[in-house]
């Protein structure tokens, strides 16, 4: 990643419990193996964000407890170095303004991604910070019609998307729109496709097939023969 932006990368994820993550995809694979599911998207999306910045300049914002979670071991293993806050707030946009608040109140530019997206490299990542030398926000766009990235020159700049209404058609429109309201400059990266469904999954597995995901996404398809 750029290193003269300095850039930190901030994580939203949900800790992987059955019943708590890839609800959709849990109703066709069931909750057990959703949650194998989820975290193996949760160590692929730390792995690459460390190999982009350094673990030192990475933040997990975490709903739930690793320590309850489908290998929670070694999801702790591979965020070691992480600084670590816990979600806040009534909704999701909420709780994206809280997050960006807790990695650095003012400026300094903030990579933030979720873990629905295990596809994401290094140089995704570095591609989208880069964007930040010539503008003041960056999005990645994702097929559903929501967004996977929203990188910021200024973490206060996040606070425009406190009425968004997130996982929804629009969301990225809306985001999008929301950030041009406020004065920001808003550039485009890569679009991916999050992992919501089994046909998702089956893409996502094939475009990244020597990451967690693509093994743990196997041993289902596997299992359900």
């Amino acid at each position: 990643m750029t290193d003269s932006l300095h850039a930190r990368v901030l994580v939203m994820a949900k800790a992987p419990a059955p019943g708590r993550v890839k609800t959709r995809l849990g109703n066709d694979i069931g909750p057990d193996a959703a949650a194998e599911v989820a975290a193996a998207c949760l160590l692929d999306t730390l792995v690459a964000c460390s190999e982009a910045v350094g673990p030192r300049r990475c933040h997990l914002a975490l709903d739930g407890d690793l320590a309850d979670a489908v290998r929670g071991t070694e999801l702790e293993r591979t965020a070691t170095g992480w600084a670590r806050s816990r979600q806040r707030g009534a909704g999701l946009a909420a709780r994206l303004v809280q997050a960006h608040a807790d990695v650095a109140p003012g400026p300094g530019p903030v990579v933030q991604i979720g873990m629905d997206t295990p596809q994401v490299s290094r140089e995704l990542l570095s591609a989208a910070a880069a964007w930040l030398e010539t503008t003041d926000s960056v999005l990645g766009p994702a097929e559903d019609g929501g967004w996977w990235l929203l990188a910021v020159r200024d973490t206060r700049s996040v606070r425009a998307l406190a009425g968004v209404a997130m996982s929804t058609p629009t969301t990225y429109a809306d985001t999008r729109r929301a950030l041009e309201r406020s004065g920001l400059t808003v550039a485009t990266t890569h679009r991916l496709r999050d992992v919501d469904t089994v046909a998702d999954a089956r893409a996502v597995a094939g475009l990244a097939p020597g990451g967690h995901f693509a093994r743990a996404w196997s041993a289902v398809a596997r299992s359900a023969r």
